[in-house]
């Protein structure tokens, strides 16, 4: 094989790579227009999330009654809940959104991230109140300050996430601008991955993300999944008090799915535009580049993890009694 270095004019190189930047764009107005209505659609959502909750506890009693006719209506308004309330403030949405964004990932372990940690913060609010008032039986005020701790634990999470990202990608970037970089190649017998010489020259896209990092996957799921959701709580603790604790548990878990819908609806968002981003850039740009723009993308990915992680340690209130129910 010859070695050819060979010059190529830059102005091209940057020209060929127009619909990328066209779509950052776009990208760019819709996120400026998004910012500008997202105040609204919060505060709308608060409102929705308001009345719900109110036709919950009514029809929480009418199932203490009559529960062959309210079970239904309840598990459907519960999972419309869970909708409304992943439409919220919530560092689950920044953690998997930064992630898809910024890392390789398919479509389908995408989906089961945040099914995983939807289904994960139900049974942590289960798990909460069965055993701080039920096996422990402890007065609410613990479980307050429970769900407190479990919150600061999860923001924890959230900034060991980010360190670990920014820690991967700073190693990448030492390698990759350690690596001596050659123009172009002239091979005189080129191989493909059928060309019969029993070797394998290149990794699987399988095998190139086979170490994708169950860590980092793990620490995903437990830093959404951790926090309880206080509206969940509220539910459990009113159930209790009137009797019906097993629609409760039902109740949460229902508002569990309807949260993993709108967040898989995210996932899926952020992947399609990751997917075009990817598929508009092509292979216009070398490959170097392209290696170091997507582990400075990872790099910075890591550090809004981290940022917004002590941003949200030090604006947890203090458990004052009561709880917060239309915060996520």
């Amino acid at each position: 094989m010859s070695v050819i270095f060979s010059q190529r004019t830059p102005g091209r190189r940057w020209l060929s790579l127009w619909p990328l930047a066209l779509f950052l764009l776009l990208m760019l107005v819709g996120g400026l227009w998004i910012w500008q209505a997202w105040p609204q659609v919060m505060l709308k959502s608060a409102l929705w999330q308001r009345d719900v909750n109110q036709q919950l506890s009514a029809l929480l009693n009418a199932v203490a009654t009559h529960p062959e006719r309210a079970g239904g209506s309840l598990l459907l308004l519960s999972f419309m809940y869970g909708v409304l309330h992943a439409l919220g403030p919530g560092h689950g949405k920044v953690v998997i959104a930064t992630w898809l964004a910024t890392h390789p990932s398919k479509l389908k372990s995408s989906i089961v991230l945040t099914l995983a940690a939807a289904l994960l913060q139900g049974f942590v609010a289960i798990g909460l109140v069965v055993g701080v008032l039920t096996v422990l039986q402890l007065p609410a005020r613990q479980l307050h300050l429970s769900g407190f701790w479990l919150e600061k634990g999860s923001y924890a999470l959230v900034g060991g996430l980010g360190i670990l990202l920014c820690w991967r990608a700073i190693k990448r970037l030492r390698a990759l601008l350690r690596k001596p970089v050659f123009i172009a190649f002239t091979p005189r017998h080129v191989h493909h991955e059928k060309c019969g010489c029993g070797h394998q020259h290149l990794p699987t896209q399988e095998q190139l993300h086979s170490g994708d990092d169950w860590r980092a996957r793990f620490l995903i799921v437990l830093s959404m999944g951790m926090r309880p959701c206080s509206g969940a709580i509220m539910v459990l603790l009113f159930s209790k008090v009137i009797g019906v604790f097993s629609w409760g548990m039902a109740s949460v878990l229902a508002m569990a799915a309807g949260t993993s819908l709108t967040i898989t609806s995210l996932a899926l968002l952020v992947h399609t535009f990751r997917a075009l981003a990817v598929k508009l850039s092509g292979n216009k740009a070398p490959a170097l580049w392209r290696q170091v723009g997507w582990s400075t993308l990872a790099l910075a990915g890591g550090v809004i993890l981290l940022v917004a992680a002590l941003v949200m340690w030090f604006s947890v209130p203090q458990p004052v009694g009561g709880l917060r129910p239309w915060r996520g």
